[in-house]
């Protein structure tokens, strides 16, 4: 019920202040999420830039909340996430970029949308996972999509973020066999609060092979959350 009571809330303001200009109701609404479902979050490194590409972990759907509410970013989501009009809808208002990973042919378009965001002047973050783990293992960083960051155009900077849940991951983690329905209402019904952090890594070395980018990406992700007990995997 909190949920819904925030979301009343803030459409109505959000339209309201579209008709004036920019609206920051999508980042206070998502930041509300965060807190609503008990997160309390910390960060450490030096504030994302405007312009950047995120790389990032990805162990909930409580990232996306938490992340938009600590740095104003957008996301890079997948295309099947149109098919619900409400998701559909919520998405839209944060500038969401929606690919198909499975459209080889379309990655070159894909990577152009990305891009386009990204002259916004908002970060945007591209979980390479493709997908959320149980929040014991880092899963491979596909290169797939990192194809216009290589090298980055200028004005263009690539920051990895490592979302560290540290004991709870496995907590917020999606385990094999919960529906996506499930987790969603196990997570907004837990109940106390947990910290985690988001850790805003340096940015990383142009290049301009993809699956380096990846990789190097990956391998700071993975040292990050080591001390946290992440088992990382071979790009």
């Amino acid at each position: 019920m909190a949920l819904l009571g925030w979301l009343v809330v803030c459409g109505p303001a959000h339209q309201l202040s579209r008709l004036s200009g920019h609206s920051q109701w999508p980042r206070r609404f998502l930041r509300g999420v965060g807190w609503i479902v008990g997160a309390r979050v910390r960060t450490e490194g030096e504030p994302i830039l405007r312009g950047t590409l995120i790389i990032a972990n990805h162990v909930s759907w409580l990232d996306i909340p938490v992340m938009a509410g600590a740095t104003g970013c957008a996301f890079v989501a997948k295309d099947e996430l149109q098919a619900h009009p409400l998701m559909r809808w919520l998405c839209e208002q944060n500038d969401t970029v929606f690919v198909d990973r499975s459209d080889k042919r379309g990655i070159a378009l894909q990577t152009a949308d990305m891009l386009a965001a990204l002259h916004r002047q908002r970060p945007l973050v591209l979980f390479p996972e493709g997908t959320v783990g149980n929040g014991g293992r880092l899963l491979p960083f596909r290169p797939a999509l990192l194809s216009a960051f290589t090298p980055a155009p200028p004005g263009v900077g690539v920051r990895p973020i490592a979302v560290d849940y540290a004991a709870a991951a496995h907590e917020f983690g999606w385990p094999h066999g919960e529906s996506g329905r499930q987790n969603f209402l196990r997570l907004l019904g837990r109940r106390g609060t947990v910290t985690f952090t988001l850790h805003l890594l340096p940015q990383l070395a142009p290049t301009s092979d993809r699956k380096q980018l990846a990789r190097a990406a990956q391998e700071s992700v993975a040292t990050t959350l080591a001390p946290s007990g992440v088992a990382p995997a071979a790009v």
